[in-house]
Order: structure tokens, then sequence, then C-alpha cells
């Protein structure tokens, strides 16, 4: 048994497969995922888990050079501050752009989140 991370085999798995410049989507529960990457849905519940508890839990395990969310984050103010909390250097393409770049992803993780537009696209980094 792990110590502690994610805990989840298939998402750990995932990760570990993971490698510079891949694209990582931590989507809500209604984002309309792509086919191609692979897709680890986590939702359970609408709000459980949460957009934030997800994403805070990758950022932990992964190495991240940029990310990416709809600019329509602006019309959500509770999904906006928790992108720029916990991304400060987010990037803003449409929402539309931000499905059409989706479908480049490596993994979907999905969430089940129902605050509109909490989506972000994570591109990987390395460690040294």
């Amino acid at each position: 048994m792990k110590r502690g991370g994610i805990l989840n085999a298939r998402l750990a798995a995932e990760l570990a497969g993971l490698g510079h410049t891949d694209l990582v989507v931590v989507c809500d529960a209604g984002f309309p995922v792509p086919p191609g990457p692979a897709l680890v849905d986590l939702a359970f519940r609408f709000g459980v888990p949460s957009f934030r508890t997800v994403l805070s839990g990758l950022l932990e395990e992964l190495v991240v050079e940029g990310a990416t969310a709809a600019e329509e984050i602006r019309d959500s103010k509770d999904a906006e501050a928790v992108l720029l909390e916990l991304l400060p250097d987010l990037g803003l393409v449409t929402h539309h752009e931000l499905k059409r770049m989706s479908a480049n992803a490596k993994l979907v993780v999905r969430t089940g989140e129902a605050t509109p537009f909490s989506n972000a696209i994570l591109r990987c980094g390395v460690a040294f």
C-alpha cells in the first residue's frame, strides 16, 4: 500500500506514463471528453470529488510547465478563483478552443465538479 499521494491505481499508473509536454485535462462532470485520450473518471456525485481537490492533488504529483483554461472562467467567479489560486500563470483561450485542444491530451481526469468552466489543460514539464 502506498504511504500517500494518489491512491487510485488507474490514475497513478496513467500519471507514471506521462512525459515532457504531454497534456492532461482536468475537467468538470459535464466536459465533452474527446475520443483518443485515456480517461480516468473520478466523478461520484455532483461536487464529489471537487475540481479543487483533484487539481491540487495532481499538482502535488506532476511537474507542470504551463496551463490553459477557458476565458469564460471570468463568468464563473468560483472557478476563476480556484484556477488562479492554483495556477497563477494560467493562459486563457476560448472554451471552444479548449475543447479542441483537449483532443491532443494524453489523459483526461474527470471530476464531479458542477461549477461551469472548471476545466484546465496542464502541460507536463520535467523535474530536472
